[in-house]
């Protein structure tokens, strides 16, 4: 981060464009998850919509996951953003990669944050750019599914944009809630088929959780 980060951030912000800066990423994420012995198994690479914008719901075991999903994702750069909850603003550096990507802080607990944050991603989702999102909103500490925070399945029904859903299993085993360890092995990346949100309204955000995360946990339940 710091001898390739910086100067790439730095032309990033000078230039106004962020295609170095997610070629960048992308070799550090196949960096480090090669150094790390980590392998992936993607499946449903089919159920990724290239040239059309999409959400990507993801369950949350591991801070594994998010690296591990956008690199899954890498076909779509430099078209791809994440809507991140605010918190992670704190982390230096990372916060300017954010902020230089394109990505969009949710502040969970504040209402008046996140309704402007979601209709602020809905526009750059209708734009065109796809969003990764992990709807639990925190790490499980057991590997059960939490229940599902409605923000981007809103921006996704704003957008007219389907959701495809991500099941992630083997992160656990990799890299433990609280452990700075990372332990090698293969992580399991599943794309399950869209659900579209065509016709769909804010009366129908429910529904739409409801399918995606059935959607994702009868795969959790096959691939563990």
């Amino acid at each position: 981060m710091i001898v390739v980060g910086i100067p790439v951030l730095l032309w990033t912000l000078l230039v106004r464009d962020h295609r170095l800066l997610y070629r960048a990423g992308k070799l550090g994420l196949w960096l480090g998850l090669t150094l790390a012995g980590i392998k992936l198994e993607v499946v449903g690479r089919e159920n990724i919509l290239k040239g059309r914008s999409a959400v990507y719901a993801a369950n949350h075991r591991s801070s594994i996951e998010p690296p591990v999903v956008f690199f899954a994702l890498r076909s779509l750069f430099p078209d791809l953003s994440i809507l991140y909850k605010a918190e992670l603003r704190k982390l230096p550096i990372l916060v300017w990669v954010f902020d230089a990507a394109g990505f969009v802080p949710l502040e969970r607990a504040n209402s008046g944050q996140s309704l402007p944050a979601v209709d602020r991603a809905a526009k750059v989702l209708a734009g065109g750019r796809s969003f990764v999102i992990f709807p639990e909103g925190t790490r499980s500490r057991t590997g059960e599914l939490l229940p599902f925070k409605k923000g981007g399945f809103i921006m996704a029904i704003q957008a007219q944009a389907p959701v495809v859903p991500v099941a992630v299993s083997g992160s656990r085993a990799a890299l433990k809630r609280g452990s700075m360890v990372i332990r090698s092995g293969t992580i399991r990346v599943e794309f399950a088929p869209p659900i579209p949100t065509t016709g769909m309204t804010f009366a129908d955000r429910s529904d739409l959780v409801n399918n995606v995360r059935e959607s994702i946990a009868s795969r959790l339940a096959t691939a563990t």
